[in-house]
């Protein structure tokens, strides 16, 4: 795995009240809400640094798009986002993080917004996210 962290997802409870205290209260720049076309798939990008993207995700779709649950622990309160340059690296990242001991959540697949994506945790608990977002490359 090469280290390039692009995405730093926190989920949300009321994704409008989010975008406000980020964009309005603390100036950051951001489009808004997109994805809203998609279910599950409304979202907030606010561009952090070169390369480095806070995303702001309601906590029902992230539950959904892992298939952990919301209540009881299951879910955390952030993923980590691993972006890759295709599908296929995706599917060998996930596989090294599984030999080298970690729980896949969700392997692979085709995402309902065009990109690919699968999910991980690491020993502690933390869930990864290796997507290949076309719209969000790595750099070399």
């Amino acid at each position: 795995m090469k280290p390039s962290i692009c995405v730093l997802t926190l989920c949300v409870d009321d994704l409008e009240r989010s975008l406000a205290f980020y964009r309005d209260g603390l100036g950051l720049p951001t489009p808004g809400i997109v994805g809203t076309q998609f279910e599950h798939g409304a979202v907030v990008f606010i561009d952090l640094q070169a390369g480095l993207k806070l995303a702001l995700w309601p906590r029902a779709s992230l539950a959904h798009d892992t298939g952990l649950p919301v209540s009881s622990g299951g879910l955390p309160q952030f993923s980590i986002g691993h972006n890759v340059k295709s599908a296929q690296e995706v599917d060998e990242v996930l596989s090294q993080a599984r030999v080298a001991g970690a729980q896949i959540v969700k392997e692979g697949q085709k995402a309902f917004w065009g990109g690919y994506s699968g999910y991980f945790r690491d020993p502690d608990g933390h869930l990864w996210e290796v997507v290949y977002n076309p719209d969000l490359l790595p750099p070399d």
